[in-house]
């Protein structure tokens, strides 16, 4: 997972914390012989028909059913849509911009323009003359989750992985390392970013930031404070969990082919460039299923999940595969399809 304070998003394979504040972070992979490597330079080949664009999309259309029912349950927290707005008031800070982690926010503006200013000068923004098909890659997922595009970088990092940050003030970018592109292929790396857009789309960083803010306070009451707070990180860790699972989907309606989703999440569990050729998707969800008998006790699925921050590989590459398959999600592309024709 990436070092960077304030990641709002999370590809990555699951976080298990020891009653440490909760985080997100992102994700990971390579390229096919078919497709063109990256070598000292990066070079991306572009050989895939544009896919259908969802014009009219709205986050509710994709949101995994626990990330509205989590999300609700945030909701109804009394007094924290009043408390998150006072005290992103008192640091200087906008409620429609994404924070992802709450140290940035006790620190305020002056942390952000750190993070800003360190990706600025250590990575490499993408642009229409600076790697450009990366560039392409993300105005195209941009455009099919119908969602204003962030600004690129790509850093060099050994550890794969890619997140998002937002900055008060400034647009969110979206942080690409090196070792990620590496282990990619290009539809690979494609779901990431759709899955890194997916956040953004959803607004999951100002509910991550509210819910934040509860846990700090709850940890600073004396008494029952202890106790409240760590029940507000479990009810913060379940949504987390269900907002993967949401921005998983986001990936698969800009790559449009569940296994390419799965793939990313296999190579995240046990991938590596020399073995990507002999890896199996089929198999994978095999394991998946073999898991789901494994873990069928409800003791045994609570001490495994309960403080991860993101679902296990295995059972997100079973979520996005069954939805691959549902009626919601294939009326969402017929839907596409028909506003497409018409325009």
């Amino acid at each position: 997972m990436a070092s960077a304070s304030a990641s709002l998003s999370s590809f990555l394979l699951p976080l298990r914390t020891a009653r440490s504040p909760p985080r997100l972070a992102s994700s990971s992979l390579r390229f096919n012989p078919n497709e063109t490597k990256y070598e000292y330079g990066l070079r991306i080949c572009v050989c895939r028909a544009s896919a259908v664009g969802f014009r009219d999309l709205d986050a509710d259309d994709f949101r995994h059913p626990l990330d509205k029912q989590n999300t609700l349950l945030l909701r109804a927290i009394p007094g924290l849509n009043e408390l998150g707005k006072a005290f992103l008031a008192l640091v200087g800070l906008n409620l429609d911009i994404l924070i992802a982690d709450y140290y940035a926010v006790l620190a305020g503006t002056i942390s952000e323009q750190v993070m800003l200013l360190e990706n600025i000068g250590t990575s490499i923004l993408v642009a229409e003359n600076q790697l450009p098909e990366l560039f392409k890659m993300m105005v195209e997922s941009a455009n099919i989750l119908n969602i204003e595009q962030p600004d690129l970088y790509v850093r060099q990092n050994p550890v794969p992985n890619a997140y998002t940050l937002a900055v008060s003030g400034r647009k969110p970018f979206v942080v690409v390392h090196t070792s990620l592109v590496e282990l990619l292929t290009r539809r690979e790396l494609q779901a990431v970013l759709a899955h890194e857009l997916g956040h953004l789309k959803c607004d999951h960083g100002v509910w991550l930031t509210f819910a934040n803010i509860l846990t700090m306070g709850a940890y600073t009451v004396p008494g029952i404070g202890g106790f409240i707070a760590r029940n507000l990180e479990e009810q913060l860790f379940r949504w987390l969990r269900a907002a993967e699972l949401t921005c998983d989907r986001a990936a698969l309606l800009v790559v449009q082919d569940p296994k390419v989703v799965i793939s990313v999440l296999m190579k995240l569990s046990g991938g590596c460039p020399s073995l990507s050729d002999q890896l199996n998707v089929d198999a994978f969800l095999e394991q998946a299923r073999s898991y789901d008998k494994a873990s069928s006790s409800p003791i045994g699925w609570n001490a495994q999940t309960r403080q991860l921050s993101h679902p296990l590989p295995v059972l997100r590459a079973r979520e996005i595969d069954e939805w691959s398959r549902s009626q919601e999600y294939q009326s969402l592309l017929r839907r596409a399809i028909q506003l497409n024709s018409v325009h």
